[in-house]
């Protein structure tokens, strides 16, 4: 196929010239009527025409490979020569190029890479004569041409040799550059493309610092002016298209901007609500949970609240996240600013509440309470509340702040060790606080005592312990969670805190005295026996049910009751004394019930 490649190469670098070479390969010789023969030309009278020819034809493709081919399969034109190699400059390394399917013998390669771009002979078995003659341009080596001859030739045909190199090395320079400024058009085509892209990517840039700054500056005024969180959420809507709200950090809902406003808002579980916080606390940057799009509102590591979009449909993009990090990052301050106010304010109220409790001058007290605008001249009740789950710390009164605000109550605060105390200006409601709270704690495991009503200052330490009997009344009763009002407790009135405790001791052992050394010595239950017959009404079934015994047990031990203590059940007298007894027992004694 190469052979034909160059034979058509040659026809047509001879067209342009103008005439065929006389008697080449393939070709009939002239005849000359009526005169002599000409006489026969040798190699080398007609090596020059080939030469040239070939020249042409290895000008005429830009291909490196094809021109070294037709060199090699055409370098007998120049003379008694075989082309035993032929090797491609690649990138620094010489690349043997294959003649007829066949690799160059190791030997020759070798002896190739040996001469470092010189010329040189080489040995080839078979032929005594052999030369590695370099392909050299302006840009420098190309390649080789390994010659080999069964005789030294003669000094015209190492010239017609030497030019036929020159010339193959001349192709070699043009495919070279040929293929160079194809590589550097393609070199060019991706710089532009390149160049396009970057030009696109730093619009794209430019148009998301702009909507960036745009953003930033719209929070940014927001935040300085003010506007709080009905503002950051009516910019945020305006922004995105999507609803946008405010929740604190217990779920309950501060600002609502957009459509689909749920009415009445859901009740949180705080359970799982702070299941919620951490999993989002524990992600970087905004999160989504559900339909919705939520991020933190944390400026200094405490969570103040929440800051979502509702994104039902998962609309959401790179935008929308951008405008939601800002306006959390505007709404910061402001709920920074609001929780420290109010910490301020918490203070203040505990710190006027604690000189109420104690006993403090009604001048001082009027005028503070002023200062945090709190009107003192009404009837206060003073509220004890207890929760069996929760320490009474920071956290939990403010639970009871915002609980007690939750349903009305305008009060001031303060905690004790055990329990949070509110002096409200208005009775409570029998049930709202304690549902409040029940809600807001998750469990109803709590007691709520109430005093009376108080119209001096100076009697607020005294409604105060009104308040602690109620709630220990409630505690130890039969329903220990719920409220309990000071007004409503009749004789456990006179049994409690400030009582003559060695008074009721001596009222306890006369009544059950003997009952109380029974228990002892046999590890029996005949005084709780009894407090029970009569927190249940005297009622024998719900008794036995709530002593889980029998009916027939309960009427046995009632009677060990009457035989051991000599008192009589049915006498008016001695069933209201040894209800009281027992009551004192339990409740103010401390006794185990």
């Amino acid at each position: 196929m190469a052979g034909d490649r160059s034979h058509s190469l040659y026809h047509r670098c001879a067209h342009r010239k103008g005439s065929l070479p006389r008697g080449s390969a393939g070709r009939h010789p002239t005849v000359v009527r009526g005169g002599p023969r000409p006489p026969a030309r040798t190699p080398a009278d007609h090596a020059p025409r080939e030469r040239v020819t070939l020249s042409c034809a290895r000008f005429g493709t830009p291909d490196e490979v094809e021109i070294l081919g037709l060199a090699m399969d055409r370098i007998a034109a120049a003379g008694l020569y075989r082309a035993e190699a032929g090797y491609l400059n690649v990138s620094g390394d010489l690349v043997p190029s294959p003649r007829d399917g066949q690799m160059p013998a190791l030997a020759v390669s070798r002896r190739v890479w040996e001469l470092a771009g010189q010329d040189g002979s080489v040995t080839v078995p078979g032929r005594p004569w052999g030369r590695a003659l370099g392909l050299r341009g302006l840009e420098g080596l190309h390649g080789y041409l390994v010659v080999t001859s069964r005789s030294r030739p003669t000094k015209a045909e190492r010239a017609l040799l030497a030019t036929f190199v020159q010339h193959t090395a001349a192709a070699l320079s043009a495919a070279f550059a040929h293929r160079r400024r194809r590589e550097d058009a393609l070199d060019l085509h991706r710089l532009r493309d390149e160049r396009t892209a970057l030009q696109r990517q730093l619009i794209s840039v430019v148009a998301e610092l702009g909507y960036e700054r745009a953003v930033h500056a719209l929070m940014s005024g927001i935040a300085a002016s003010g506007g709080g969180e009905e503002a950051v959420t009516r910019a945020l809507h305006g922004l995105t298209g999507l609803p946008a709200l405010v929740e604190d950090r217990f779920g309950r809902l501060r600002s609502w901007t957009g459509p689909s406003r749920p009415v009445p808002y859901p009740e949180p579980d705080p359970l799982r609500q702070e299941e919620m916080l951490h999993a989002v606390a524990c992600q970087a940057g905004p999160v989504r949970v559900r339909d919705r799009l939520i991020t933190l509102i944390r400026p200094h590591g405490d969570i103040l609240g929440v800051l979502a979009l509702v994104d039902a449909r998962d609309e959401a993009d790179e935008h929308t996240v951008l405008a939601l990090e800002h306006a959390a990052a505007a709404l910061a301050p402001e709920l920074a600013h609001l929780r420290n106010l109010a910490e301020v304010e918490l203070r203040l109220h505990r710190e006027l509440v604690d000189d109420l409790l104690a006993g403090t001058d009604e001048v001082s007290a009027y005028t503070r309470s002023e200062a945090v605008g709190h009107d003192l001249h009404r009837s206060h009740y003073v509220v004890v509340v207890q929760w069996s789950n929760r320490t009474a710390d920071d956290s939990f009164a403010q639970t009871v702040g915002r609980a007690a605000t939750a349903v009305g109550m305008r009060s001031l605060l303060t905690r004790r060790s055990d329990h949070v105390v509110l002096i409200a200006d208005d009775k409570p409601h029998p049930r709202a606080l304690y549902e409040a709270l029940a809600r807001e704690t998750g469990t109803r495991s709590g007691t709520i005592g109430v005093s009376a009503p108080s119209d001096s200052l100076i009697d607020i330490p005294h409604h105060y312990r009104e308040a602690q009997r109620a709630l220990d009344v409630r505690r130890h009763s039969r329903e220990r969670y719920g409220t309990t009002f000071f007004e409503e407790l009749g004789l456990y009135r006179i049994l409690g805190p400030g009582n003559d405790y060695q008074e009721l001791e001596s009222f306890v052992r006369e009544w059950l005295g003997q009952l109380i050394d029974y228990d002892s010595r046999h590890h029996a239950t005949l005084v709780e026996t009894l407090s029970r017959y009569f927190d249940c009404g005297g009622n024998y079934d719900e008794t036995a049910e709530s002593l889980a015994i029998h009916r027939s047990t309960l009427r046995y031990r009632l009677q060990r009751i009457h035989d051991i203590s000599g008192n009589d059940l049915a006498n008016v007298e001695d069933r209201l004394n040894l209800q009281v007894a027992t009551r004192v027992w339990k409740i103010v004694l401390g006794r185990p019930g």
